[in-house]
């Protein structure tokens, strides 16, 4: 359900949400680190910049920070602007008129997978990502 893309993004925000002294760090360094294209993902951190999760600052000490507490920014505040998450409300097979009264055939069974997800990535905070993450052990 969550694209290469979103991941990307959020291992970019977890990645800036673990460092204690929020520093800048640049597109590339990011990339670097989460084996992720620079230049898409630097792209992707200028979306969040837009939206005011991200601060960014050029120049050579320059780059991305989180804009706020890692603790008061969701998942799903990361994830939305990159997927439009509004998109998963309709119809799973894109039928016009899928509701309660007319249902399609996966009506039920999406709404519950719509429900569990959009509540997973509002209930989840990039302090709760970045904590996870740096408790994984080294790889050799």
């Amino acid at each position: 359900m969550i694209t290469r893309t979103a991941l990307h993004t959020l291992k970019a925000a977890a990645f800036l949400a673990g460092d204690a002294e929020q520093q800048f760090h640049g597109a590339g360094e990011i990339a670097r680190l989460i084996n992720a294209p620079a230049n898409y993902l630097g792209k992707l951190m200028q979306t969040l910049a837009r939206e005011g999760i991200l601060i960014s600052q050029k120049g050579i000490r320059g780059g991305f920070k989180l804009a706020r507490p890692a603790r008061s920014i969701t998942l799903y505040e990361v994830v939305d602007p990159i997927e439009h998450l509004s998109r998963f409300s309709g119809c799973f097979l894109g039928r016009e008129k899928c509701s309660e009264k007319h249902p399609c055939a996966l009506h039920k069974q999406w709404a519950d997978v719509r429900t569990r997800y959009m509540s997973m990535l509002k209930d989840f905070t990039l302090e709760d990502l970045a904590g996870h993450h740096n408790q994984e052990p080294a790889r050799p």
